[in-house]
């Protein structure tokens, strides 16, 4: 547990204690060069090609991975076809998120971490998994997000959360954070459950939260809005201790294991 200096007592998303080591087979995709080069194929050309619009979806993206001198392999065969799967906004979805990732794999790390919460906060609507999935609460993977083109908090920093791995940020300085975040509603402030990305450029350094409600990417001491409870990657849980410890439900647990189950099969390894 980290203290802040100024008033004693602890700082808002510090580095906590480690109380629980989960074990992981996700692993980030391998780092590639991939050139930025956008394929469009006009009206004419799929009138020559004759194929429908999802095959030409399909070609679109090998296409990019081809010309960047990349050849598919298994993991991104495998997004591919879960994003057909789904279907064409999936596909959609896939080749901007691959022309995001193009952009972003020759960044600095802060330039990634920018591009990669614009790119999401910008094409995701935030609707309740209730209209979007018909249930309370439901983790979607990346793709599934951006087939719906939708999605609650968790949604959004489960998707900067993976896409960041894959673009070779260390798990160790992402933490998916369980937060109270403050709401005034008619001149009453309430406090309700959301989720939010921080990143750590350095271990014991304050983090930078990346959140759907705020585009601007701020440092935590500047949200103090936002009350942490418990924080996770694919590395551990960890429970923000501050006066009473806070205990971590076991839904959320296995709703992690079977999201991380799932984004695993998409090609996210």
């Amino acid at each position: 547990m980290v203290l802040c200096q100024q008033c004693d007592k602890q700082a808002p998303f510090t580095e906590p204690d480690r109380v629980l080591t989960l074990g992981c087979r996700l692993k980030s995709l391998p780092q590639a060069r991939f050139s930025a080069t956008c394929i469009r194929f006009s009206a004419r050309a799929r009138a020559v090609l004759r194929l429908p619009h999802k095959h030409l979806l399909v070609i679109q993206f090998a296409l990019l991975m081809l010309i960047a001198g990349v050849a598919l392999s298994l993991d991104e065969s495998r997004m591919l076809q879960s994003a057909r799967a789904l279907g064409a906004p999936a596909v959609e979805g896939l080749i901007a998120w691959q022309k995001m990732h193009n952009a972003a794999s020759r960044a600095p790390e802060n330039t990634k971490i920018s591009l990669v919460n614009n790119f999401f906060n910008q094409r995701i609507r935030f609707v309740d998994d209730v209209v979007v999935w018909g249930q309370p609460d439901y983790w979607a993977t990346p793709l599934e997000t951006l087939h719906k083109g939708a999605g609650d908090c968790e949604d959004y920093a489960i998707a900067k959360y993976f896409t960041l791995l894959a673009l070779g940020v260390p798990p160790a300085r992402l933490r998916l954070i369980y937060v109270r975040a403050a709401m005034n509603r008619d001149g009453t402030v309430t406090f309700i459950p959301h989720m939010v990305l921080a990143y750590y450029p350095s271990p014991g350094k304050e983090p930078m939260v990346l959140d759907n409600l705020i585009d601007v990417i701020q440092p935590a001491s500047a949200r103090p809005d936002l009350r942490p409870v418990f924080s996770f990657n694919t590395e551990g849980l960890w429970e923000q201790m501050g006066g009473t410890p806070s205990t971590v439900p076991l839904d959320r647990l296995s709703r992690w294991r079977d999201l991380l189950q799932r984004v695993s099969q998409e090609g996210f390894q």
